[in-house]
């Protein structure tokens, strides 16, 4: 299937021209792990305090901090589904919309346990345009191996992957990126203690592989009490260009979850919301839903 697929250039290149098509809403814009949920992710609730001095001790709090927020924003329960509807605004204040199923299952190892890897697929609906586009994830733990994405598209009856070079470009035309929706690796940055404030952990991220990605470094905000993440700032250099927050966190199931967040381009002014309802965990997704008939045959039974 990989000699198949086309770059994901080219899929950015298709949704420009659906998006022209559509009479009804104006378009223009520009494309991730939260790992599903925001997928997504994040709630803007802080204040600065004087910075921490980093010690070992400290270094290992760090090192706590962010395994806790990536099962707190990542890992809710054994698997999940959502409906989620996200508005685009351009940087003239023009309007599309995208509407879409998120189904999400953890992988477990021989032994019965999570294995940290997950499966991810994401059924559009709405607008008439992109109905039928399904955006499918493979995301492995392991930072040697790239996460695996396809998108399916029904208009051509094409399934193109994803590049791993693509996964900071944005998806479905969206503010977010592909790496926003699937969720980035932990393993992938370093961190350290930037500031604490009496609600957030501030920490500092730097990317391992400064090369695969386009900023120099992110700030991430966590909760102390959810370990959410709820706000990232991304850097180059000194200017900071964009932003991924939480709107409003609720908690389903006993578990904190982001039901509203936002990813804003503070250059252009263009931003996205998104927002979920109808948010299930535990729901027993069968493994045979995550494979790739259901791109072309969705499992009506999870998807309607």
């Amino acid at each position: 299937m990989r000699n198949s697929m086309l770059h994901i250039t080219n899929v950015n290149r298709v949704f420009s021209g659906m998006a022209r098509a559509n009479t009804h809403i104006n378009t223009k814009t520009s494309n991730s792990s939260v790992r599903v949920w925001l997928t997504s992710m994040l709630l803007l609730c802080f204040s600065f305090a004087a910075v921490t001095p980093v010690t070992a001790n400290a270094q290992e709090d760090v090192a706590s901090i962010i395994a806790k927020s990536e099962k707190a924003a990542y890992y809710a329960g054994n698997d999940g589904k959502s409906m989620a509807r996200m508005i685009i605004v351009d940087s003239q204040g023009r309007k599309q919309m995208r509407q879409f199923t998120i189904l999400r299952k953890d992988v477990l190892n021989n032994e019965g346990t999570e294995s940290g890897d997950q499966k991810m697929l994401v059924f559009f609906s709405r607008p008439t345009e992109v109905k039928g586009t399904v955006f499918r994830v493979e995301k492995h733990t392991n930072i040697d191996t790239d996460d695996d994405r396809w998108l399916y598209l029904p208009a051509l009856d094409l399934v193109k992957r994803i590049a791993a070079g693509d996964k900071r470009t944005s998806f479905v035309g969206s503010h977010f990126f592909y790496e926003d929706v699937s969720g980035r690796a932990v393993s992938e940055d370093n961190f350290t203690m930037q500031n604490t404030t009496d609600t957030h952990y501030v920490l500092r991220a730097t990317p391992k592989s400064a090369g695969s990605v386009e900023f120099s470094h992110y700030v991430v905000e966590i909760d102390k009490q959810t370990y959410l993440p709820t706000l990232i700032n991304f850097f180059k250099g000194d200017d900071n260009y964009r932003r991924v927050e939480a709107v409003s966190v609720d908690t389903v199931q006993g578990y904190p979850t982001v039901v509203r967040s936002k990813v804003s381009d503070l250059a252009s002014g263009g931003y996205t919301l998104m927002e979920f309802r109808g948010i299930q965990y535990d729901i027993a997704l069968p493994d045979s839903v995550f494979s790739e008939r259901s791109l072309r045959v969705p499992p009506r039974e999870f998807v309607e």
